[in-house]
């Protein structure tokens, strides 16, 4: 089965009222242990007078910040409403198919620097804290989620699409057998045959063809299928990378 990883979002969609965060209905229980180390001292620092510096936020964010201490007791939202953003936006899950929603529900997989992974099905209370943010006790994230990440990610066999930012890669990378079905999607802007990565148009464009995968109803059982299935829709290039592949999908202007 085909598994499409996603980066949060730094923005957020909280709720007023519902109930808080049940840790044992979330997906990857054996994560608990982890999240709720990580959100202790989360909260910790998001009460401490060097927050700002420590997240690496602003004191506008002051309210996102407050939301870290409370993540007990705040109303969880599900995944699927809760973040927000060009990735997110282009995705479009409230408007999927009933059918594409099934699927998003056991292929679609966000890494987050707070809970470890996530379905979208799974209930959170919002957060700021980003993977590249070295918490005081544990080190840099990536390396506090590398090993557990590993444990409970290893068994999949399908290709792995991975639309995550290089933070968050850096959390967990497929290795082994995973490894040959692992694809990065990359893209570009070319304009007079000069190429250029263009970030806020590489989210978009991962959200898009997040939701192509999901609308269509395949799960393509190689890399080369992969590219084949996205190729109906954008102009593209496969290549095999060091470790894993590496699939762009090319802008024109």
């Amino acid at each position: 089965m085909t598994l499409i990883l996603l980066p949060p979002s730094e923005g957020k969609t909280g709720r007023t009222r519902g109930r808080a965060v049940d840790f044992a209905g979330l997906s990857f229980p054996e994560l608990n242990p982890v999240r709720e180390q990580v959100l202790e001292t989360l909260a910790k620092v998001s009460a401490s007078s060097d927050a700002y510096g420590v997240l690496g936020v602003g004191a506008s964010l002051q309210h996102e910040v407050d939301r870290n201490i409370r993540w007990r007791t705040e109303p969880a939202v599900p995944v699927s409403e809760l973040y927000s953003g060009v990735l997110y936006d282009a995705l479009g899950y409230t408007t999927l198919s009933a059918g594409s929603k099934r699927r998003a529900g056991n292929r679609l997989l966000v890494v987050s620097a707070a809970w470890g992974a996530l379905r979208p099905a799974d209930r959170v209370p919002p957060y700021r804290l980003s993977m590249g943010t070295t918490l005081p006790g544990h080190g840099p994230l990536a390396g506090v989620w590398r090993e557990p990440l590993s444990a409970v990610l290893a068994d999949g066999e399908g290709v792995i699409v991975d639309c995550r930012s290089s933070t968050y890669v850096a959390a967990w990378r497929p290795a082994g057998v995973q490894a040959a079905k692992w694809v990065s999607v990359n893209v570009v802007r070319e304009r007079d045959g000069v190429r250029t990565v263009v970030s806020h148009m590489a989210k978009h464009t991962r959200g898009l063809v997040a939701r192509h995968i999901l609308e269509s109803g395949k799960d393509p059982g190689t890399p080369r299928a992969l590219h084949k299935l996205v190729a109906e829709r954008w102009n593209t290039e496969l290549e095999r990378a060091a470790s894993g592949w590496t699939l762009t999908v090319v802008e024109h202007d």
